[in-house]
């Protein structure tokens, strides 16, 4: 059987018919959409690699146990899960304090003369990342996630809507309330950023 021609719902059959070589088509197929997309999100090459790997075992194991259900998005359920696996992997990273601001990509809402400059410079940012960073806590959850979504992990709002389950002007509303929410802790806790 000629698998490549195969849409990824036959494939999908046809691993759930006994066919186990049928999966190895779809991980190649979609190897390199996924693999940017958490390369994209950790900023490095062995731990996207790690988390590449425990995401289609977690795939395989979703389909084992007939925990996927036919909606026709496969790649938009595999990468749901990989988003799932990033978080795991930054909630982890942080109660181990072994992450920090720049390793997560963040870039004080693209601010870039907050990356520029001296050392002095840079011990300013980095106070300023930190102190950006805290207030982000405070958000409300829903908001503090499009933040991390949009300014942490780069994603577009479209793709911030997809993986949160919201439509795009729900994401953009949130970031809004966030952004006014943010303007005010920084205002209240009297951070300068510049």
């Amino acid at each position: 059987m000629n698998f490549k021609k195969l849409s990824d719902q036959e494939l999908l059959n046809a691993y759930l018919r006994g066919d186990k070589s049928a999966v190895s088509v779809l991980i190649e197929r979609h190897r390199k959409r996924v693999a940017d997309y958490i390369y994209m999100m950790v900023k490095n090459r062995e731990i996207a690699d790690d988390i590449f790997q425990d995401t289609f075992i977690k795939v395989i194991r979703f389909l084992d146990e007939g925990r996927y259900t036919e909606s026709g998005r496969f790649l938009s359920w595999v990468l749901r899960i990989a988003h799932n696996q990033v978080i795991d992997y930054f909630r982890q990273s942080k109660q181990q304090n072994q992450i920090t601001e720049g390793d997560a990509g963040y870039d004080i809402l693209n601010n870039r003369k907050l990356s520029e400059g001296t050392i002095e410079d840079k011990l300013v940012s980095d106070q300023i990342e930190s102190d950006i960073r805290k207030m982000i806590d405070y958000l409300p959850a829903e908001q503090r996630e499009v933040v991390m979504m949009r300014y942490y992990m780069g994603l577009s709002f479209k793709e911030i809507a997809e993986q949160t389950e919201v439509s795009i002007n729900t994401a953009l509303g949130r970031m809004r309330y966030a952004l006014i929410n943010l303007r005010k802790l920084i205002q209240e806790k009297q951070v300068i950023l510049s």
